[in-house]
C-alpha cells in the first residue's frame, strides 16, 4: 500500500440549509491520480478547496504530511492584472524562487550555501524559466511578455494552469484543467500528468482525459466519498454493478417486510419470545434506509419547427482582423438535421465564424443566406449574465410562470424541476449556487427559447457528466440542425455528423462522420501531403549528375534498371511513409524513451534512399534521351 499524504475524516460543510458534505472522508497517496466526480452542486469544488486548504469544513479533521508541496488551479484564480504572463507563471514555484533570492544573499562558502544548493537543484529551481516558457508553449497560453490585463479569460485560465504546474508540488489539484483548452493542449496535458511523479486530484467533465489519467475514481454522493479503484471507465463499470446489487438487495428487503408485514398483522400470540425476536427483526430491516434514488435531469429541447431546403449556407466567405486571415474563400451548407462540430485552437477564429453566420460580424468576402425558415437559437461562450440577486424561479421565468414547449404548456415549477430544481431550490438566490448549478440554470433558460437551429459556443463547460450524457442524447434526437464549438472529444464522437476544422496550415476542412473519423482521415491527408512533398522536394533539387553528352544507348542492365526503377521508388517512399507514421504517433516517445535516436536515424536512411533513387531515374532517362 503507497503511503498517504493527506487525509480527510468526516468532512462536514453546510450552506444554508443546503448539506454538501456530510462525513466525507479520503486519504490521498502519493502517485495517486484520482478523479473526483459527482452531480454539478455535490460539492466537489468545496472539498478541492478543503484539501487545498484554502477554506476550513464546519466540522471534521485534514491532515497532511509535514511540508507537503501542494498546487492548486481553482475554478474561480486571481491573476494579478499588471504583472506579465512570465512574473504570474513564476509565482507557481514562489517558494524555490525565494530559496534562489536567499542563496543569492548567502556566502558561497557557508554550510547554508551547500544546503540551499541541494535543496534548488533537487527542485530543479534552475530551470525554472525554461520550464515556464515550455509550459506557455505547450499549453498554448500567451506570449510570455503579455501583461495578464490584456488577456481574455480564456487566456487567463491558461496562465492559471501553468503556474499550478510549474511548481512540480507533490499533490496537484486541479478544478476543470481542460476548461479553454484546445484538443492538442489537453492531449499534452494528459502526457504530462500520465508521467508526473507526484499525486494528482482533480475534477473535470472531459470522459477520454478521466479514462486516461485516472489510476482512482471518487465519486462525492450524498456527501461522503464512494471510492473506485482503476479509470473512468472501471468506475461506470465497477458502479453499475454495485447499483444492480443494491437494487436486488432492496427487492429482496422489500419482499421480506410485505412478508412479515403479514404476519406481524395477525399478531400471534404462541411462542411469545420467538415472536419477540422475530418482531425486532422486522423492526430492524424496516429502519435499514434503502439506496438513495439518483433522479436524472429530464432535459427537454422544444421540438423543432419544420426546416426548408435551406438551412446555413456559406459561400465563399473570408474574414480578417488586421493583417491576419482567420478563414478564407469558405464554402459550407448546415443541413436539415445536420449537427457539425466546429474545431481546431484556441484563437483560430471559431467563434468568428459562429458570429459571421449569424450575421454579428460581415465577412470580407461572400455571403451568408439563411434558410426562410430557420429559427437560430444562439448560445455562445459567455452565454448569458446571470442576476445574482434572482432567485432560480425567476432567473428562468423572466417574469413569467409557464414554459413554451410546442404545442405543449408547462408550468415554471414543473419544468425546473426537470434540471433537479426541487421545491426549496428553486427559490434559492443565483448568488448562492455552485458553478455547476449555475451552468443548469443557464441551460434551463436557453432552452426553452426554442428554435430549429441550435448554435453552441463551448456548451459543455462547467457541465457535470450526468448533464453531459443528458445533453448530448437530448441534441443526438434534435430533429431540427446543430453548430457546436466543442473541445470535448467524447462530446464530438457523440453528437456529430460532420467536422469542420480548423487546421494548421490554416485551412478549413470539412469531413462528414465523427471527430476520430476526422482524425483517421487526416492522417491520411498528411501522410498523402508529405509524401507528394518529398517526391517534388527530390524531383526539383536533387542534385543530377551530369552526363557527358556520349550520345551512346542504355545498357542491357541500365534498360532493366530503367524498367523497374519507379516500382522501386514507390516502394521507398511507403517505406518512409511507414516509419513517418511511426515516429509521429502520439505515443512514440512514451515507448522510445531510450532509441527514439535510432528510428529518427533510420527515417533519414529511408529518405536518403528515396532521394538516389529519383537522381538515378533522371540521369538514366537523359542518357534515353541523349540516344535518340
Amino acid at each position: 500500500m503507497s503511503i498517504s499524504i493527506a487525509s480527510a475524516s468526516e468532512l462536514c460543510v453546510s450552506y444554508s440549509s443546503q448539506v454538501v458534505l456530510d462525513g466525507a472522508t479520503l486519504a490521498i497517496h502519493e502517485n495517486e491520480r484520482t478523479g473526483l466526480v459527482g452531480r454539478n452542486g455535490c460539492g466537489k469544488s468545496t472539498f478541492l478547496k478543503i484539501i487545498a486548504q484554502v477554506e476550513e469544513p464546519d466540522s471534521g479533521e485534514y491532515s497532511v504530511k509535514r511540508g507537503l508541496r501542494v498546487g492548486y488551479l481553482p475554478q474561480d484564480f486571481e491573476l494579478e492584472e499588471d504583472a506579465t504572463v512570465m512574473d504570474s507563471v513564476l509565482t507557481g514555484a514562489q517558494d524555490v524562487m525565494d530559496m534562489i533570492t536567499e542563496y543569492d544573499n548567502t556566502p558561497p562558502e557557508s554550510n547554508k550555501s551547500a544546503e540551499l544548493m541541494d535543496v534548488i537543484s533537487h527542485l530543479d529551481g534552475w530551470n525554472l524559466e525554461s520550464r515556464a516558457q515550455s509550459l506557455l508553449t505547450n499549453l498554448h497560453a500567451p506570449d510570455a511578455d503579455r501583461v495578464i490585463s490584456t488577456l481574455s479569460g480564456g487566456e487567463k485560465r491558461r496562465v492559471a494552469l501553468c503556474r499550478a504546474l510549474l511548481g512540480q508540488p507533490e499533490l496537484l489539484i486541479l478544478d476543470e484543467p481542460t476548461n479553454h483548452l484546445d484538443t492538442g493542449s489537453i492531449e499534452w496535458l494528459e502526457v504530462f500528468l500520465s508521467r508526473y511523479t507526484g499525486s494528482c486530484l482533480f475534477v473535470t467533465h472531459d470522459r477520454y482525459f478521466l479514462d486516461r489519467i485516472s489510476t482512482r475514481i471518487v465519486e462525492i454522493s450524498g456527501g461522503k466519498c464512494v471510492s473506485y479503484e482503476g479509470n473512468y471507465t472501471d468506475y461506470m463499470l465497477t458502479r453499475a454493478e454495485r447499483m444492480q446489487q443494491e437494487a436486488v438487495n432492496e427487492h429482496k428487503r422489500q419482499r421480506f417486510l410485505k412478508k412479515e408485514l403479514e404476519w406481524v398483522r395477525r399478531r400471534p400470540s404462541a411462542r411469545r419470545t420467538k415472536s419477540r425476536d422475530r418482531m425486532d427483526k422486522y423492526f430492524e430491516v424496516a429502519d435499514q434506509e434503502a439506496p438513495e434514488e439518483e433522479l436524472d435531469i429530464d432535459l427537454i429541447i422544444p421540438p423543432a419547427p419544420k426546416l426548408s431546403n435551406r438551412v446555413v449556407e456559406c459561400e465563399n466567405i473570408s474574414y480578417s482582423i488586421g493583417n491576419r486571415t482567420l478563414f478564407k474563400n469558405l464554402d459550407f451548407k448546415l443541413e436539415g438535421g445536420e449537427r457539425v462540430g466546429v474545431v481546431g485552437k484556441n484563437g483560430m477564429g471559431k467563434s468568428t465564424l459562429l458570429k459571421t453566420i449569424l450575421g454579428e460580424l460581415e465577412p470580407a468576402t461572400g455571403k451568408v443566406m439563411i434558410g426562410a425558415r430557420a429559427d437560430i437559437n444562439f448560445v455562445d461562450q459567455g452565454r448569458l449574465i446571470l442576476d445574482d440577486q434572482k432567485s432560480i424561479f425567476e432567473e428562468v421565468g423572466e417574469g413569467s410562470e409557464h414554459v413554451k414547449l410546442g404545442e405543449e404548456t408547462l408550468g415554471l415549477r414543473q419544468y425546473l424541476k426537470r434540471f433537479l430544481f426541487d421545491d426549496d431550490r428553486i427559490n434559492t438566490k443565483i448568488e448562492l449556487l455552485s458553478g455547476g448549478e449555475c451552468s443548469r440554470v443557464l441551460l434551463a433558460k436557453i432552452l426553452k427559447r426554442g428554435g430549429n437551429v441550435l448554435v453552441l459556443d463551448e456548451p459543455t463547460n462547467d457541465l457535470d457528466l450526468n448533464t453531459l450524457r443528458l445533453l448530448e442524447e437530448a441534441l443526438v434526437n434534435f430533429a431540427g440542425s446543430v453548430l457546436v464549438v466543442s473541445h470535448d472529444r467524447y462530446f464530438l464522437n457523440r453528437v456529430c455528423t460532420g467536422i469542420l476544422a480548423f487546421e494548421d496550415n490554416g485551412d478549413l476542412h470539412y469531413q462528414p462522420g465523427s471527430y476520430d473519423y476526422y482524425l483517421e482521415k487526416k492522417s491520411e491527408r498528411d501522410k498523402k501531403n508529405a509524401l507528394t512533398e518529398a517526391a517534388f522536394k527530390t524531383v526539383k533539387i536533387a542534385p543530377v549528375k551530369e552526363v557527358k553528352k556520349t550520345g551512346r544507348k542504355l545498357k542491357w542492365k541500365e534498360e532493366r534498371e530503367l524498367e523497374t526503377i519507379e516500382e522501386d521508388i514507390l516502394t521507398a517512399e511507403e517505406d518512409v511513409a511507414a516509419k513517418e507514421a511511426v515516429l509521429t504517433h502520439p505515443n512514440f516517445y512514451n515507448e522510445h524513451p531510450n532509441d527514439w535516436q535510432q528510428y529518427e536515424e533510420q527515417l533519414n536512411e529511408s529518405k536518403e534512399k528515396v532521394t538516389g533513387l529519383y537522381s538515378r531515374w533522371e540521369e538514366l532517362e537523359k542518357i534515353k534521351a541523349e540516344a535518340g
